[in-house]
């Protein structure tokens, strides 16, 4: 059994619209600050792709008005299923701007599950988007995206998360992190995000750090989604080592 749903978010950015624009309607800017990877063909009836884990979703371009509104809808499935994503953008003073998203489709199967997750998932990602264009503007991250399936029930996949990157107890923004995971450079930064039991952000000076677990109903999976600012960065060797960063944590 399904339902039709409707996500409504917005935010304040301390950018410009044309600032915006560039992180939501194009392939690097998503790359910055959303999961996976992103391909956009401009203009209305173009194409947008994002891959995922292998797997790459397209949707057709509805709307496109540069620097103020950008649209895309996916085909049905078999099911009726179905996703539509509208941004708004909107220039204020100080060269500050407000995004506005509204998301809107047709989940099938367990849509309550599915439905919160989205919800939750935004804040994350729009949390995100914020801090790239606050701290990294005018540059274009490389997107670092892996999973362990079925890794830890909540309480146990975060005690381990949080040993490994040098926290304890009850975790604040702020905290300080300090890890070196095998294969990588030391990570030094701050709590940027922190909304456990599902998501908890960390910021250095060269990247945005994202840990996700989706819950019980969701396959008590863990999700990284990190976003890499330095030169030279090798996507596929950088996955690579992060994926073993999973498996010795939770085997």
């Amino acid at each position: 059994m399904g339902r039709e749903f409707e996500v409504r978010k917005e935010i304040e950015l301390d950018a410009t619209p044309e600032q915006v624009w560039q992180a939501i309607a194009t392939g690097p800017g998503i790359d910055s600050w959303f999961m996976g990877r992103s391909e956009i063909e401009p203009g209305e009836g173009g194409s947008t792709r994002l891959t995922v884990g292998g797997h790459t979703e397209e949707a057709t371009v509805t709307a496109w008005e540069p620097l103020k509104q950008f649209a895309y809808r996916t085909g049905e499935g078999d099911d009726g299923s179905f996703m539509a994503i509208e941004w708004l953008i909107e220039g204020r003073d100080q060269a500050s701007t407000v995004l506005r998203l509204v998301q809107n489709g047709f989940l099938s199967g367990d849509w309550e599950t599915e439905y919160e997750a989205m919800k939750s998932g935004w804040d994350l990602y729009l949390h995100t988007l914020g801090a790239y264009l606050a701290h990294f503007p005018g540059r274009t991250g490389k997107s670092v995206s892996t999973m362990r399936l079925q890794a830890a029930g909540q309480e146990r996949a975060w005690e381990a998360i949080k040993d490994a990157l040098g926290l304890a107890g009850t975790v604040t923004e702020g905290d300080r992190v300090s890890f070196t995971p095998d294969g990588l450079a030391p990570i030094d930064g701050v709590v940027d995000y922190a909304n456990l039991p599902s998501f908890l952000g960390v910021r250095t000076g060269d990247g945005l750090y994202r840990f996700v677990h989706s819950g019980p109903l969701r396959g008590d999976a863990v999700f990284l989604a990190h976003h890499l600012f330095s030169d030279g960065v090798d996507e596929e060797k950088a996955e690579q080592a992060w994926q073993g960063w999973l498996t010795g944590l939770f085997g």
